[in-house]
């Protein structure tokens, strides 16, 4: 009986410690610092987009809105951004691969915050929040126009619009209704019978129909949750109650997201991710087109005519840093994709940058097996949890969504 009563002691105390004794979280100095870096009211104000100077301007995102949720910008008027990016899912889609006119290889990224990103795409293949925006317009997957067919659909049908924002519109009359250098074998033979200066006029259209949507986008910005209450709470020494109260398990989620489990060293900061490509043997999809990350990325946003050093981008070429001295090759780029912010992550389901797991358990169970990766060399190493640590991890995870 004695050593019965021993060991219900030990457990009661060891309760207590991880409680603090009064009901309150014991936390060293050093993880209440973490915990503060990772509360929502740390994160910066958004910095001015030197490459496009309407980034901040009202009447440029009311009219990136418009075309934001605009059918019209697809080639069959059925497709646009918001049909995989949904206003009341996160700006995400739920689904594994994005569908628009066709079936993509990758996942819908939601929008919360997304104007902070120093690059774009699961592997980072564009430099500017804008130039991102122009992408799916003429994916022929997605949106599957092209540019001339953009500048034509602009003068009709928000020409007024778009001239007190950006000025006069150029002459089009001349332009063909169908011409792109990515688009058909037909388009891009239009395109390419066009003199150099409409080119130019042509793309200029383009490049601020993406100004005008990276504009909306800007104001898109992630939302207080659980997690920041409790963390505000702990870092001011207040009580945390009600809704901003831990239950024992999530304190050990939150222990082991910041130590043990090591989460903490890709998703940090307030966003809860380091803006950095990793390869962590996330398996391929059979069926899919072959996909190799960031490796294949940075040729694409290299010659990308409308990048931070093209003749498109606002302001000067101090504002292409990450494009100038980005890792161009190397195997820590090898199917290297983008730490995704884990913000909302518990009610957007699936996971990863094709959709590979359903639930946020098989993710963490993947990081416990940590199987080679296909291609390259994974950065992760297997962990060591208990069932109850496992579960602890995800009931963490999942205070990070409201």
């Amino acid at each position: 009986m004695r050593r019965l009563i021993s060991v219900a002691s030990l457990l009661a105390l060891a309760a207590l410690a991880l409680l603090g004794g009064c009901g309150e979280p014991q936390f060293s100095d050093a993880e209440k610092k973490t915990i503060a870096s990772l509360a929502l009211n740390t994160l910066p104000s958004l910095k001015v987009d030197t490459t496009n100077q309407y980034a901040d301007v009202p009447a440029a995102a009311a009219l990136g809105s418009t075309l934001f949720f605009d059918g019209g910008m697809s080639r069959d008027g059925t497709v646009s951004c918001s049909t995989c990016h949904k206003i009341d899912r996160q700006f995400q889609d739920d689904l594994p691969q994005a569908v628009g006119i066709g079936h993509t290889n990758r996942r819908t990224i939601p929008l919360a915050g997304v104007a902070r990103n120093p690059w774009f795409f699961w592997d980072g293949r564009r430099d500017s929040l804008w130039a991102q925006a122009l992408t799916p317009l003429e994916n022929p997957l997605e949106q599957a126009g092209n540019r001339a067919a953009f500048a034509h659909y602009i003068k009709k049908r928000f020409g007024e619009r778009y001239e007190r924002i950006f000025g006069p519109l150029p002459d089009l009359s001349t332009v063909p209704a169908n011409a792109s250098p990515l688009g058909s074998d037909a388009e891009k033979a239009a395109w390419n019978a066009m003199p150099t200066g409409q080119q130019d006029d042509v793309n200029r259209v383009f490049a601020n129909i993406g100004k005008a949507i990276a504009a909306f986008e800007r104001s898109i910005e992630p939302e207080q949750t659980r997690f920041d209450r409790f963390a505000i709470d702990l870092a001011t020494g207040a009580k945390p109650e009600g809704n901003a109260a831990f239950s024992p398990e999530e304190i050990l989620g939150l222990k082991l997201f910041i130590g043990k489990a090591n989460c903490v060293t890709c998703h940090n900061g307030p966003r809860f991710t380091d803006n950095s490509f990793h390869n962590t043997g996330v398996p391929a999809i059979d069926g899919l087109p072959p996909d190799r990350g960031r490796v294949d990325a940075v040729a694409q946003v290299e010659t990308d005519p409308f990048n931070c050093l093209g003749k498109f981008r606002d302001g000067d070429e101090s504002a292409c840093r990450e494009l100038r001295f980005m890792v161009k090759d190397g195997p820590q780029i090898m199917r290297a994709y983008k730490t995704p912010s884990l913000r909302g992550a518990a009610s957007r389901p699936p996971y990863m940058h094709a959709g590979q797991f359903a639930t946020l358990d098989e993710v963490v169970g993947h990081y416990l097996k940590a199987p080679p990766s296909v291609e390259g060399v994974s950065e992760v190493h297997p962990l060591e949890l208990s069932e109850r640590e496992r579960a602890a991890l995800v009931a963490f995870l999942k205070t990070l969504s409201d």
